[in-house]
């Protein structure tokens, strides 16, 4: 079978997730030096179960897909592993930071509606996240040129208003989530990935526009890269 058609284990992708839920539960639990956190449980299981249904449907809808953010390529641009490696820095700074915040010391915790904000932006940002995968099969977790899969420059769905849509979900979804968590200080390292975030997006689309056929066209028609109207 080929790459294309060809299913990653369920037993496999299960405990990859099982192994991810885990280690944030460890990053969100340890600082906060407590269990009865209801917050943190509330967003495992949010984001278990919106993990597990991405999962699920890639796997029967688009393989090829999961398997390119599963594996280890070899022609990712070299800026693009320091970026991916300050955020994964980051992002468990996020986890740690909101832990010791929201789930011990209470230093300066989210009132119920700043938490129910955050609720409602993240799964904005979900859905948005959801629809992007449904419509571009080269989604990558790195950035590279995927001449290995026919890479070509994919113009519907949101990539019709912005061309870096799923950067516009992971931003909403990093702001949001120090606030569903009651964190205002994990703000800080999630305003810190927003801006990674942006410095990535002006480097990709200088890379797609020099590398990829078609790119710069398409990017004469949809002038704004993260939001409409704005950037």
């Amino acid at each position: 079978m080929t790459e294309t058609t060809s299913r990653i284990p369920l037993a496999s992708m299960l405990v990859r997730l099982l192994v991810l839920i885990a280690l944030i539960g460890a990053f969100l639990f340890v600082p906060a030096g407590r269990l009865d956190w209801p917050q943190a449980w509330a967003f495992l299981a949010a984001f278990f179960f919106f993990l597990l249904a991405y999962g699920l449907w890639a796997r029967q809808n688009d393989p090829g897909q999961l398997r390119e953010r599963g594996k280890v390529a070899e022609n990712v641009k070299p800026w693009d592993k320091a970026i991916m490696g300050a955020y994964t820095v980051l992002l468990f700074s996020l986890f740690v930071v909101s832990g010791l915040d929201a789930g011990r010391f209470r230093w300066a915790p989210a009132p119920a509606v700043a938490q129910i904000a955050g609720w409602v932006g993240a799964a904005g940002a979900g859905a948005l996240v959801f629809w992007v995968v449904s419509v571009n099969t080269y989604l990558s977790r790195m950035v590279r040129i995927q001449d290995d899969r026919g890479h070509r420059v994919v113009a519907s769905g949101p990539y019709r208003w912005v061309r870096h849509p799923m950067y516009s979900g992971v931003i909403c979804l990093m702001l949001c989530l120090p606030l569903l968590l009651g964190s205002w200080w994990a703000e800080v390292p999630g305003a810190l990935i927003a801006v990674l975030f942006v410095v990535r997006t002006a480097l990709e689309d200088r890379a797609l526009q020099q590398e990829l056929e078609g790119y710069r066209e398409y990017a004469a028609r949809v002038r704004f890269r993260l939001l409409p109207g704005v950037w």
